[in-house]
């Protein structure tokens, strides 16, 4: 149900902005902090291999962090074939999300897949190691109703579906298009659900289409939020922007009741 829907701030950005300058400013620690007093329900990195955002000393900052706030989660994001295991294993957060990026990609922007069965057979030591180390795995994923079984085969807890062709749909102002990739992250939701698994979401997710895709799309338990989160919190600040997120959360908790 949409009224359990958590939300994830993913500090990347913040980080980005800091290494501009060698002088610390602004702290990614006390972005998270803001972000967890003002209710967010997890905090979200992606540290990649080139360190151009996240560095390794954030990583373990904040994990330090986190074992303040105990009923919240650390979601880290990355390559398992890269340095992301590494990380996992030194930090043990609460989420592993796997992400089949190249190491030089702008940004993640396609889920596995896993009608391949090389990479089935990749994933599924490094998911039963997270498994061994008490950390729940989500898998990057396209909204593609066939391969949600598949991502329970090789032992995900959770798929994060790519958001970004609904974010497009929803910027275009095409209704047709919008109801198009709206009908398919349902799909897609209640496939992973019926397969066992919970369903999270991310990527161009906003104020303007967040309320709408958790009233259509069945079952969402997370969202990460990152690059729009920061250019609202620009302007609006940590605090305020935490706020107004839970609000278009809460707001589709209560239309769909």
């Amino acid at each position: 149900m949409t009224h359990h829907t958590h939300l994830s701030i993913n500090v990347n950005k913040v980080a980005l902005v800091r290494n501009t300058r060698h002088l610390g400013i602004p702290s990614v620690t006390r972005a998270a902090e803001l972000c967890l007093q003002a209710g967010a329900h997890g905090i979200t990195v992606h540290p990649r291999p080139d360190e151009r955002h996240i560095r390794p000393h954030d990583v373990h900052d904040l994990a330090a962090l986190l074992k303040s706030w105990p009923d919240r989660e650390y979601n880290i994001e990355g390559n398992p074939l890269q340095n992301l295991m590494d990380y996992i294993r030194t930090v043990r957060p609460q989420q592993a999300t796997f992400v089949p990026d190249s190491e030089d990609q702008f940004t993640s922007d396609h889920g596995f897949d896993l009608t391949d069965a090389a990479t089935r057979q990749r994933l599924i030591p490094l998911i039963a190691e997270c498994h061994d180390l008490g950390v729940r795995v989500s898998l990057f994923m396209d909204p593609l109703p066939e391969q949600m079984p598949l991502a329970r085969e090789v032992g995900a807890d959770r798929v994060e579906l790519y958001t970004e062709p609904y974010a497009a749909a929803h910027a275009s102002g095409d209704g047709t298009r919008l109801q198009t990739e709206l009908t398919r992250y349902a799909a897609a939701a209640r496939a992973a659900h019926a397969a066992g698994l919970q369903v999270n979401a991310g990527h161009d997710l906003n104020q303007a289409n967040l309320t709408p895709f958790l009233l259509t799309v069945p079952h969402v338990a997370e969202v990460s939020i990152g690059h729009a989160f920061m250019a609202d919190a620009l302007e609006a600040g940590y605090t305020a922007t935490v706020q107004a997120y839970l609000a278009c959360i809460n707001a589709a908790a209560i239309e769909s009741t």
